[in-house]
């Protein structure tokens, strides 16, 4: 078993707040991240004739190239010693197929609710369930509700509650 981390990556705020938790955890265990971001072309979401800005945007070696920027920017915030993989692959076998020889592998969760995750399907319940090491989930991020300052008022009641 090797003892390095392994964290799916896709520039969503879940993902970026998987890879900042990951970076922490590497640091206290002195080993390194594995970013991994996965990539496909899906022909099946194309029905009937499509225009040339759709074939241009389905061209896979510039998806590959756009998934390599989005995965340097990501990194770029990281900091921390991470190494970047580029993988073609749907997300779930990837991940899993990464996690085989990994310590750990983290995850985001976007929170996509119940109707969404059984159309599309979870990338993270699905590392859950079939990944060869213990799997970390890390929720998206809330955002700071603003602070509001809270008038503090005494508790007046009648009289004596029976």
């Amino acid at each position: 078993m090797d003892d390095r981390i392994v964290v799916g990556v896709d520039g969503s705020p879940s993902s970026r707040a998987a890879l900042r938790w990951a970076v922490e955890e590497a640091k206290l265990r002195g080993t390194v991240v594995e970013a991994v971001l996965a990539w496909h072309v899906d022909h099946s979401m194309v029905i009937g004739a499509m225009s040339a800005a759709v074939a241009a945007g389905m061209d896979p070696q510039r998806l590959r190239e756009d998934n390599e920027a989005l995965l340097d920017g990501i990194l770029g915030e990281a900091g921390g010693d991470v190494r970047a993989v580029l993988a073609e692959g749907d997300a779930r076998d990837v991940l899993v197929r990464a996690s085989r020889d990994a310590a750990l592998l983290v995850v985001g969760s976007r929170g996509a609710g119940p109707i969404r995750e059984v159309l599309l399907g979870s990338v993270s319940s699905y590392c859950v369930h079939h990944a060869h090491c213990p799997v970390v989930v890390i929720r998206e991020p809330k955002p700071e509700a603003p602070s509001v300052p809270v008038e503090h008022k005494p508790v007046i009641t009648p009289g004596p509650l029976l």
